[in-house]
């Protein structure tokens, strides 16, 4: 385990200290963004529309039995933009993305491209990781931009249409308005950065660390998706603790 970590981190230096190098691959950055921000666009708002409506479902008819359910824009929208967008777009890319990642350089590292690349005097982390990186560090939060406002207005839908809380559209967001600030939306934000470089560096260090065929290529993509999910959870405290100790 600690060897692992220690290979991400040193990865994960490589790929900054080639960060000026974006410019000369800017064509596959835009390649990488149309596939992780574009092609994920649908299926990030359609999850988070349904995870706005289940968080008003959920909690509504518990504040109108005690006649706050005024309050429930406020509860939706914190809950969307602090915790629940950045977490589950960030789990949704690792298992979209991050499994593509580390399946595409897992079969270069198996077919003996990257040696190629190397022969070439082609630097791999320059050429395949320092796109996806770039790529999944400016498209997730994005992502969870838009996440946020179909969130939102999944819980307003809810929270209107439904007989037990029965609120209208202006009540809702008026309480959103005065229960959350700029600042709770860059507290998502700058979660998901931090969950994005977290997806790129795993999955491209799990690729780079391919052996053994097929079969092996399996191995990196499942290890890529388990451990990306875990590091996003054990993270996801930590850096709460951190954001509320600023607050």
């Amino acid at each position: 385990m600690f060897q692992n970590i220690g290979e991400m981190l040193a990865l994960l230096w490589r790929t900054l200290q080639a960060l000026p190098l974006t410019w000369r691959h800017r064509h596959k950055v835009y390649d990488q963004l149309f596939e992780i921000g574009n092609a994920s666009l649908l299926m990030a708002c359609i999850l988070s529309l349904f995870i706005g409506g289940v968080i008003a479902l959920q909690t509504g008819p518990l504040l109108a039995e005690r006649g706050l359910s005024g309050y429930i824009g406020g509860i939706v929208g914190n809950a969307i933009c602090k915790e629940l967008a950045p977490v589950m777009m960030s789990i949704l890319i690792a298992g979209r993305i991050g499994s593509a990642m580390a399946a595409e350089i897992g079969s270069m590292r198996v077919y003996q491209e990257i040696d190629a690349l190397r022969t070439m005097n082609i630097n791999p982390v320059h050429y395949l990781v320092l796109p996806r990186l770039v790529a999944i560090s400016c498209a997730l939060p994005i992502l969870v931009v838009f996440s946020i406002m179909v969130g939102w207005m999944g819980g307003a839908l809810v929270a209107v249409y439904n007989n037990q809380i029965g609120i209208s559209f202006q009540a809702y967001f008026s309480n959103l308005r005065e229960l959350v600030d700029l600042g709770k939306v860059v507290n998502g934000l700058f979660k998901s950065f931090i969950f994005a470089v977290v997806i790129g560096v795993v999955s491209c260090h799990q690729g780079l660390q391919t052996i053994g065929g097929p079969r092996g290529i399996g191995r990196s993509v499942t290890k890529a998706v388990v451990n990306s999910i875990v590091l996003i959870l054990i993270l996801d405290y930590f850096v709460t603790r951190f954001l509320m100790y600023l607050d």
